[in-house]
């Protein structure tokens, strides 16, 4: 048996009480650089806790604390009824390297599985500085360090670590203070029962795909309609059917005029601002589509994660307010212009369908108590206000100052009205031309005009860029490398 290592822990481990870090972890620490440096080697068995608390004149259970992290963390390990030794994992890892050489897996898998390609996403990969979106907010607008202060507030209280996974507090106090924040911006009347707070918009589409979707099923969704819901929904089963969309919205004259009673499952639609063409939908197709839902027996999914960017005033009704969720399931977004760490989405339905709904968050992941801990603190305390009126400030001059690059650099090439809501431009040109060739040009120019932003058929050429992410100086630049793109795709296309 090895006798214990006959370096004194006081030469290595210096205890500094002013500092604020624990003394047991001061230890930890200055041991785990003592083994680094070599001063205690692999497998030296080390003196008993009481020997080594005396030495260096702690209390016998900060070293027990010490060598329990330090067994955790795999620099100690404890042999039973022999003692502790010193384990380094550094040489260990290297040593089955040696031993096993790590093989990368193959380009080509050797079996077979299942390939989706409804599921390919149109989301380009780019280098460029300069790129537009089909719509996101400028994520530097909020500092971030305000927001991880409300997240690490909740972290430091250590009351919450042991009530929070066992009472559910953390979701129950955030879906309090969202149905509360809801209530006084959309004017609902909702109790925190009829909320389910969901991480991503695809995890909402996917759950309702399976709660609401069977083989076969017709779904209805707006011409130029969004790809995210539309992929989900086509993968689960459903035939999409697409509706024409004019300056009114969604033309529900179609629908009757081309489906039967019984033959809609549900209708998917963005109400406040159609995506693309940032329309949105008039009072009166809002009431015939909702009397419509009644007499055909259908359900609507209404999307209305762009109203915290509507910058009118006397903000219209929603389906769901007019309908009361009973043939509508709303679908929202709580601070979209927050970094998207501190973002979140949620269905707002009857009770029994979100009890069904939740079961499917063990698959897809439940949001982190701590964040939904921490944005409530944030409505809470009223933060949030103070946040969307500063970005809505941003948003509103950034809208103003893009539509005038436009009219500066592609006047009478163009149309496009400003929108009320959202954070994006249609754009139509009037020439025809190619847009793929376009995209190419402005990339050789170092701007990415991303393809989930171009729609091209016969009747149409036209182009959703998002403003918001860019600053005024970004926005300049880019509206005048798009300008000289356009304008040399359309010598090209002249010659």
């Amino acid at each position: 048996m090895s006798s214990p290592v006959k370096v004194s822990f006081e030469s290595f481990i210096k205890i500094d009480r002013r500092k604020k870090e624990a003394v047991y972890m001061q230890i930890v620490y200055q041991f785990i650089n003592a083994v680094k440096s070599k001063l205690l080697e692999n497998d030296d068995r080390l003196p008993g806790s009481r020997k080594i608390a005396e030495e260096l004149q702690v209390h016998r259970k900060t070293i027990i604390a010490a060598l329990e992290e330090l067994q955790e963390q795999g620099w100690v390990k404890t042999r039973p009824n022999i003692g502790t030794f010193v384990k380094n994992p550094e040489i260990s890892s290297v040593e089955s390297k040696k031993v096993n050489a790590f093989q990368q897996p193959p380009t080509i898998a050797p079996f077979q599985f299942r390939k989706e390609f409804i599921l390919d996403t149109p989301l380009d990969k780019h280098l460029e500085k300069l790129y537009f979106t089909d719509g996101t907010a400028d994520y530097r607008v909020i500092n971030s360090e305000e927001l991880v202060r409300f997240y690490s507030s909740v972290l430091r209280r250590k009351k919450n670590a042991k009530t929070l996974p066992i009472t559910n507090d953390g979701q129950l106090f955030f879906r309090d203070q969202l149905s509360y924040y809801l209530n006084l911006t959309r004017g609902f009347h909702l109790s925190r029962n009829f909320l389910l707070p969901v991480t991503g918009l695809e995890q909402i589409h996917s759950i309702l795909s399976r709660l609401l979707i069977s083989l076969g099923d017709v779904v209805l969704v707006e011409e130029f309609s969004y790809f995210l819901p539309n992929m989900i929904f086509n993968q689960a089963g459903a035939q999409m059917k697409t509706v024409p969309v004019d300056s009114e919205g969604m033309d529900i004259d179609f629908i009757k005029n081309n489906f039967k009673p019984g033959e809609i499952r549900l209708i998917y639609i963005n109400t406040k601002c159609q995506y693309p063409t940032t329309v949105s939908l008039s009072e009166n197709r809002k009431i015939q589509l909702l009397e419509l839902a009644e007499d055909y027996n259908f359900i609507v999914i209404e999307n209305d994660t762009d109203f915290e960017f509507s910058l009118i005033k006397n903000k219209k009704e929603s389906l769901f307010s007019k309908n009361g969720g009973k043939r509508v399931i709303y679908v929202g977004t709580f601070g979209r212009f927050l970094s998207p760490g501190f973002q979140m989405n949620f269905l707002i339905a009857p009770t029994d369908l979100l009890e069904e709904a939740s079961k499917y968050l063990n698959i897809f992941g439940k949001p982190d108590l701590m964040m939904e801990k921490a944005l409530g603190e944030l409505i809470h305390q009223g933060d949030i206000h103070r946040y969307q009126r500063k970005s809505k400030k941003v948003i509103t001059e950034r809208k103003e100052f893009f539509a005038n690059l436009l009219q500066t650099h592609l006047k009478d090439q163009i149309t496009f009205s400003t929108p009320d809501s959202g954070l994006a431009f249609w754009i139509r040109f009037k020439n025809f031309f190619s847009l793929t060739q376009l995209q190419k040009t402005a990339r050789k120019k170092e701007l990415l005009i991303p393809s989930v932003c171009l729609y091209q058929n016969k009747k149409t050429i036209a182009l959703r860029l998002g403003f918001a992410h860019l600053n005024p100086q970004e926005m300049e630049t880019s509206v005048e490398i798009l300008s000289q793109a356009y304008w040399e795709v359309i010598d090209e296309f002249s010659s």
